[in-house]
């Protein structure tokens, strides 16, 4: 039996990427979730109806889609316009720290800049100082406690979260990307870890105010809004975080957290509390590293602040 011949359309892989940008930027799409720009987001939304890499060669650009591979292209970038929803909710994959990890409507897609100090070990903030337990708190998909362990492997680390749908997405991906080092845990921030002790501590916890999560764009409603709000400045969970980690980091145990916008009200809160804010490639994001000995010191303070929360 002879195959049906396939019939290739006047169509290039470069040809809907052009398009797909040329649309979405057109639709006043926003970009936020892994990728900030509209050829980027359509490049993935492409290669990922055509089954290929996300890091396919240039050198296919030019290759010609068939009539079927180019309706299902459209028909992504039609839910991409006509939803709102987030480019990785469509593919159902999200990349962090050079990783695939399934994404879905459980938990934030992942995009912290954290990234970034994983694959480069933590340093120089670690200054080489010897790490045998690690915690990510508020775990969400799970992408800072795995990331971690894929490039720490004699590592131990403890990804929490309160959210036990969120915990079910982060379990899925620790088998996808077989974290045999990673111990997944519910916990209201570190209110059910009893006695548990860490000698790094990583947390991208919600910092998104009241005013601006009312105020987000569409594409942020599909994402739980468990994971985005934290009161009038962004701070009561990163309060109440600094407030507790001393009781669960090591002697010299350091803490890294990520808040954000909320950077500078921190800073008017706290601004005796010795917080390094991390510069990376694109610059300053917002995260900050401060000692165990610092937030002992200055915690009668941190302690008034967060307990004001209730």
């Amino acid at each position: 039996m002879t195959a049906d011949p396939v019939n290739f359309e006047q169509v290039s892989i470069i040809d809907l990427i052009r398009y797909g940008g040329s649309r979405f930027n057109e639709a006043g799409l926003t970009f936020g979730h892994s990728y900030d720009n509209a050829l980027d987001e359509a490049t993935q939304l492409v290669l990922h109806a055509l089954h290929l890499p996300h890091d396919l060669s240039p050198v296919y650009g030019n290759s010609r889609v068939t009539g079927a591979e180019k309706a299902r292209v459209l028909a992504l970038f039609e839910r991409r316009i006509a939803e709102r929803v987030p480019a990785a909710y469509l593919t159902g994959e999200a990349w962090f720290a050079d990783l695939s990890f399934k994404s879905d409507r459980r938990a934030l897609v992942p995009r912290s800049p954290i990234a970034e100090l994983i694959t480069t070990g933590f340093e120089p903030w670690l200054g080489g100082r010897e790490v045998e337990r690690v915690l990510d708190l508020c775990t969400g998909s799970g992408c800072i406690a795995i990331a971690t362990a894929h490039y720490h492997p004699h590592w131990e680390v403890d990804g929490v979260d309160i959210n036990d749908e969120a915990l079910s997405l982060a379990q899925e991906n620790k088998a996808r990307l077989h974290a045999d080092n990673v111990t997944l845990r519910k916990s209201d921030l570190f209110n059910d870890l009893g006695g548990q002790v860490y000698d790094l501590i990583v947390t991208n916890p919600p910092y998104v105010t009241n005013d601006e999560t009312d105020a987000l764009p569409k594409e942020y409603s599909y994402e739980p809004e468990l994971g985005l709000r934290a009161g009038d400045d962004g701070l009561d969970l990163a309060l109440k975080i600094l407030r507790d980690a001393p009781q669960h980091l090591s002697e010299h145990g350091l803490l890294i957290c990520e808040v954000g916008e909320a950077e500078r009200a921190l800073v008017e809160l706290l601004p005796e509390l010795p917080m390094a804010w991390v510069e990376f490639k694109v610059g300053q994001m917002g995260i900050f590293v401060v000692e165990r000995g610092d937030l002992v010191e200055h915690h009668a303070k941190i302690k008034a602040l967060a307990d004001a929360r209730g």
